[in-house]
């Protein structure tokens, strides 16, 4: 038995081909504006340790990338963290990088090599202070940490930064006061688990795979920084005002938390770039790393933070021309 389809008018299907029409040209502005042949070249992105935020997020923005300019050769390079990653910009070795407000405030004041050409692109999210030390230590605070091995960052990294200033916060003096070790979130935590190191330090993203991994495997906890601490670190000195209050979530790191909020301090973490940077192609990065947000966000938790409201704040630097352009563009 044969089936009778219904005929679909010419006046709906011509109101169907105009509805398809409007909508591919809503997609083609956001993925191609004004129809744009998309920037090519090669560019290189400084990112930072392996199993640590800021290479998981490079990872994911340079597929995100690779997708919206397919001529473009993206390069990623590892990184010991912020520091490196804004001597790198500054120098102009990398083209882009992530690295934490402080860590760019502070090679601003120490008038590093260039850097009055470096330039924000986008305000990206929070990295948290964590000291981590195993659960059943007397370590408690950070004062207990005098005398013990602890892990304070590589040298170029912004964990080294927040780790030197905590402690001497503190009264200790990190290169006599303990045995200081410069490992990396990529090595730190097989070493707590395994008791060479009695405390390491991470400024990461919540949560960051080095410490969920670990989590699965050894029980530690987290020692606290309170409001009253980060506010004396804010009177320590310049540079110290990117430091501020919060609490690590319980749901950042459930299995050890067990429902409670850790108290410690945040600093926000910037797209940089330097101001010689194309202004086309830097408008382009820019809107990728908006949209591709939500994607991103899927696999690293704290991208879900980049928002079109916040990105725009990159204190202390001004933002890049080209990243001003896509804001622009966009400002309802």
């Amino acid at each position: 038995m044969s089936r009778t389809f219904p005929r679909i008018g010419r006046r709906r299907a011509l109101q169907g081909s105009a509805a398809g029409a409007v909508a591919l040209a809503l997609l083609l502005w956001w993925l191609l504006p004004l129809g744009e042949t998309p920037p090519s070249g090669t560019i290189t992105i400084s990112t930072g340790t392996p199993r640590g935020v800021y290479q998981e997020y490079g990872k994911l923005l340079r597929a995100e990338l690779d997708e919206d300019m397919p001529d473009l050769d993206i390069e990623l390079v590892t990184s010991d963290g912020s520091q490196q990653n804004v001597a790198r910009v500054a120098a102009g070795t990398a083209d882009f990088a992530i690295a934490a407000a402080d860590a760019v405030e502070t090679y601003r004041l120490e008038d590093g090599p260039g850097a009055d050409q470096l330039r924000g692109v986008a305000r990206l999210y929070d990295d948290y202070t964590h000291i981590v030390v195993p659960r059943d230590s007397g370590i408690s605070s950070v004062w207990a940490l005098k005398g013990k091995r602890v892990v304070i960052g590589p040298p170029r990294s912004g964990v080294r930064l927040i780790a030197d200033r905590v402690l001497e916060a503190a009264g200790i003096n990190p290169d006599t006061d303990i045995t200081p070790l410069a490992d990396g979130i990529d090595t730190a935590p097989d070493r707590l688990a395994s008791g060479d190191i009695d405390a390491f330090f991470w400024s990461g993203g919540l949560p960051t795979d080095g410490l969920t991994e670990l989590a699965e495997k050894f029980s530690f906890k987290f020692v606290p920084l309170d409001a009253s601490f980060v506010s004396e670190l804010h009177t320590a000195g310049a540079g110290m005002g990117y430091y501020r209050p919060t609490n690590m979530p319980e749901s950042a790191y459930p299995t050890v938390q067990h429902g409670s909020t850790v108290s410690t301090m945040a600093v926000s973490n910037l797209l940089i770039t330097r101001e010689d940077m194309d202004p086309r192609l830097t408008e382009w990065l820019t809107r990728t790393v908006i949209k591709s947000r939500d994607g991103i966000g899927a696999h690293v938790h704290s991208a879900q933070l980049v928002d079109l409201r916040t990105a725009i704040y990159t204190d202390p630097l001004t933002l890049h021309e080209g990243a001003r352009r896509y804001y622009r563009s966009v400002k309802p």
